[in-house]
Parts: C-alpha cells; structure tokens; sequence
C-alpha cells in the first residue's frame, strides 16, 4: 500500500506551479556561540531514566557515556537555555523519526492547491530541524518519499524529485556550517542521476559532522530494507564467510539501511501526524521499541506547540525493553 500523497516532502500539480514557484527558503537554525563563564557546570551528562534496547553498540553507549568535549560543553549549555522548561533535557528522545503526514488534507481545508500544502509541510520540516538542533536532540529521521510512491502519475513523481533535489541544494552549505550529518536512505538507483550525485555529495561532505543527524528516507520500503539485509548476509554464509549459528540480531542491524547511525541507530520516538495509525512501511525493524505517538494535527499545523506535546508524552512513559522494572 501506498505511503499517502501527503508523506512527501513537496508536491507540484502543474510544470506551470513549478516555474512561477519562488525559491525555496533556506533552513534557520541556532548557531553555535562561545561558551560563557558558568559556576558548577557538569562535563559528563545526567544519567538517563531510559533503558537500553537490546543488542544496543557496546561501543556507542561507551562513546555516549565518556566525558563531554568542549564542543559538547559549549552545546549543553545552549541546550540548557533554550529548552522549555517544560521539558526534562536527561529524558529526551535521542533520536526521533517523522512521518509526514497531512499536506493534501490540511491543502484542501483552506480550498488551496496540494502543491501549497506541501510547501507548507516543508516550513514545518524546517521548523522541527531547527527546534531539533536547538534543543538538542541528536537524530531525526523522515520518511520523504516511499517505494511505493514510484506508481503514481510520471509528471508528479519528476516535480517530487526535482523539488527534493532543489532544498538539497539550497540548504547545502547551511548543512556543513552547522555540522549537521545528512543520510539518505533508500533505493538510490531509482533516483534521477543528478540527485543520486548530488545526495552522494552531501553525505560524503558531511560525513564527519556530529552536532546533528538527519536521515532523509527517499525511495525507501522498510520491507525492503529487511529483505536487503537477509540477501547481504545470505551471500556471505555462501561465500563462506559467515557461519548461520554467527547471526545474530547485532550482525543483522549491521546490514541494514540505517547501519551508518552507530551512536542512535534506532529512534526513541516515532511521530505520525493527522490522524492515521500505522507505520506505512516505515522503519520496521528499526522502530521494534520506538514509543509511537499519533497526533491529528496535519504535517503542515505541527509546530514548536505540537512537537513539545509529543516529547512530554514520550518523557512520561516507561521504557522496559521487555524487562521488569519495581
């Protein structure tokens, strides 16, 4: 089944929308600043009321528990004045995963054409970015474009495709300055070979960067990425590489889309907006103890507003991983 139309990022209906489109707005996100002189600061961050999943990197939740550089000190304490009070910085979700959904709805609300909800589903994008960074939240994922979205009409899969190649484009260098990682996950041979080069840019020039993570699902099936991962590993028990007895579910989320994600590779918190209750073949395997939090705001309405209610439902809950907790 199709992710609904309004799971992706932009929607055109007419080459003429297109071309009287202005350009696409840049991203606004927090800057870093200098760390100000500040009495009793911590270098290591609270222990969390979370649990670990199972199978968690060993060498990540070393990595997550070792001392904060400077770098980190510097953005503990920007974090520190700009979350809401409302909210508790040692519970938040380190990862949170978004599908997008509500454009067309929210569009023919206000009798406007889908390709306005679009645009306005990707100010909210921009917005949860920002708030992301800035509250400092270390992983968000989106689900962008889905496997089963290449069967719609040619003409508004060329606009999607042209439209996600622009933002890319133009939030390009914002990416590196903030040192924000960009992932895309999916089937990129499908895509059009200029974006393919272009996404392949992008990662391999942001690679490095560690302030923020944003994996971008374009052409992805979450059944797929499971069927990917069970060939790679099928071909190594061939090649006589690995024994089956040597798989575990360890080795298995190695081979899967999201293997890039060492420090948070699943998402702690998995956001639907407008209504709909289900995954849409999104991030099956990875969201197997993702707190799940549905909302009937439409994509385009979800804001700062939204998101802080979704976080404070997720800092509510307890988190076992099937475990007893007294």
């Amino acid at each position: 089944m199709a992710m609904p139309s309004s799971g992706c990022l932009f929607f055109s209906s007419s080459p003429a929308t297109l071309l009287l489109r202005p350009a696409l707005p840049r991203l606004s996100l927090p800057t870093r600043r200098p760390p100000r002189p500040r009495q009793h600061i911590s270098l290591h961050r609270r222990a969390t009321h979370q649990g670990k999943p199972p199978g968690t990197n060993p060498a990540a939740a070393s990595s997550q528990s070792s001392p904060a550089t400077h770098e980190t000190l510097t953005d503990e304490l920007k974090w520190e004045e700009a979350l809401p009070s409302c909210l508790q910085r040692e519970s938040l979700p380190r990862h949170v995963a978004i599908i997008m959904d509500g454009n067309s709805r929210w569009a023919r609300d206000k009798g406007l054409p889908v390709s306005a909800g679009h645009e306005a589903g990707y100010r909210s994008l921009k917005e949860i970015i920002r708030l992301s960074c800035l509250w400092g939240i270390r992983a968000l994922t989106v689900f962008a474009f889905s496997s089963e979205n290449w069967f719609r009409p040619k003409a508004e899969v060329d606009f999607l495709m042209t439209l996600f190649q622009g933002v890319l484009t133009e939030n390009f260098d914002i990416f590196v300055r903030e040192g924000i990682k960009v992932r895309i996950i999916g089937d990129s041979a499908k895509l059009p070979k200029p974006l393919q080069q272009l996404a392949k840019e992008i990662q391999d020039v942001t690679v490095n960067k560690t302030r923020f993570e944003l994996i971008v699902a374009v052409s992805y099936s979450g059944r797929q990425d499971i069927v990917l991962a069970c060939q790679k590993i099928a071909q190594k028990v061939k090649d006589r590489l690995l024994e089956p007895d040597e798989i575990t579910e360890s080795l298995f989320a190695q081979e899967l889309e999201t293997n890039h994600s060492r420090d948070f590779p699943y998402p702690d918190l998995l956001i639907r907006t407008s209504g709909e209750l289900r995954l849409s073949n999104f991030l099956l395997w990875q969201s197997a103890y993702s707190e799940l939090y549905f909302t009937k705001s439409n994509w385009p309405d979800f804001g700062e507003a939204d998101y802080i209610e979704a976080l404070q439902s997720f800092q509510r809950r307890q988190r076992r991983f099937g475990q007893r907790i007294s």
